[in-house]
């Protein structure tokens, strides 16, 4: 996506997946980096995992309770965190309200690139 038409995108209006119950997402991705917006909500199963990707979480709203490693951190909109590449981590929203958060990944993930098919008419515009 190089060159072309600029498109504007609104997160509330693009197609969202529910990962497992209490916890939706939907991305946006450009040649190089991928951002995915992700709804958590309260009572939701957590799920340690790593991956070889950096990680940077930026909390819109809500706070999230981050495990990183053996480091226990709480994140309020707002702010903003960094996950290392291959490091265990999980979030959880804290209290009773859906905590939104952004996270943005770089390079472009393969296995979210799914969640950006609505863009791929742009992707093909730069041709």
């Amino acid at each position: 996506m190089s060159g072309g038409k600029a498109k504007v995108y609104r997160w509330r209006d693009l197609p969202r997946e529910t990962v497992r119950p209490g916890v939706t997402r939907t991305a946006f991705r450009g040649d190089n980096a991928l951002m995915v917006m992700n709804w958590l909500e309260p009572g939701m199963e957590v799920r340690p995992h790593s991956h070889p990707f950096e990680q940077l979480a930026y909390i819109i709203a809500g706070r999230v309770r981050f495990t990183v490693g053996d480091e226990v951190v709480e994140v309020g909109a707002g702010e903003v965190l960094r996950i290392p590449p291959d490091v265990v981590h999980c979030g959880e929203p804290v209290g009773d309200e859906t905590a939104i958060n952004l996270d943005v990944f770089a390079p472009v993930r393969d296995d979210y690139r799914h969640l950006t098919a609505y863009q791929e008419a742009d992707f093909a515009d730069d041709g």
